[in-house]
C-alpha cells in the first residue's frame, strides 16, 4: 500500500518520560528530512537510541489522520505534529493493524511491538481531553530489524506477516 511520510522528528532528550509528578522539561524536538536507522538500536541521535536491549520503541509512528482529528475535535490551542513526540508521522495506514506484524518501508524491516499509549502529558501539550481521545490510537512502537534510512515522501509499505 502507498503511504506518505509527512514528518520525521528526533529529540535528543526527554521532556516527559520518567517525569511523573514533576514538571515537564523543554528539550527541543528537531524535524529532519531523513534519519538513519540502526537495527536493534533505533533512530540515530534520538533520545531512545540504544536505550535498552531489545527495546520495543526503537522507532515510533503516529497517524496523520489522528493528528488531524485531535486538531479538529480536541485541541484547545494551535498544535503541531511534533507535540506527540513520535519519530514518524505517517499517512495512509491504520497503525493498529501493524501491531504484531513485520513490515517494510523504504527497504527497512520493522516489527510492530505495541501501541504508543498516550499519557497525561498529552493534555498539557495539546489540551484537556487529548490523553483520553488518543487511547487506542496513540501511535505505534516498533523494533528496527535492519539498518537503513527513512525520509519524508511517498513509499510502498508492505506487510510481511506476523511477528
Amino acid at each position: 500500500m502507498k503511504v506518505q511520510v509527512r514528518h520525521i522528528y528526533i529529540s535528543p532528550d526527554h521532556n516527559y518520560f520518567g517525569r511523573y509528578g514533576k514538571k515537564s522539561l523543554s528539550h527541543q524536538v528537531v524535524e529532519r528530512e531523513s534519519v538513519d536507522l540502526v537495527a536493534g538500536s533505533g533512530v540515530v541521535d534520538d533520545r531512545f537510541f540504544d536505550y535498552e536491549e531489545d527495546y520495543k520503541g526503537q522507532i515510533t509512528f503516529f497517524d496523520w489522520e489522528v493528528f488531524q482529528k485531535v486538531v479538529d475535535e480536541v485541541a484547545s490551542k494551535e498544535i503541531d505534529p511534533s507535540y506527540f513526540r513520535r519519530n514518524v508521522v505517517l499517512e495512509g495506514v491504520d497503525l493498529n493493524t501493524l501491531i504484531g506484524k513485520r513490515f517494510t518501508l523504504n527497504g527497512v524491516e520493522y516489527s510492530g511491538s505495541c501501541e504508543c499509549s498516550p499519557c497525561f502529558w498529552m493534555n498539557e501539550a495539546c489540551g484537556r481531553g487529548t490523553e483520553e481521545f488518543l487511547k487506542g490510537r496513540g501511535g505505534l512502537r516498533c523494533r528496527i530489524l535492519n539498518d537503513g534510512s527513512l525520509g519524508t515522501g511517498e513509499y510502498e509499505l508492505e506487510v510481511l506477516g506476523d511477528v
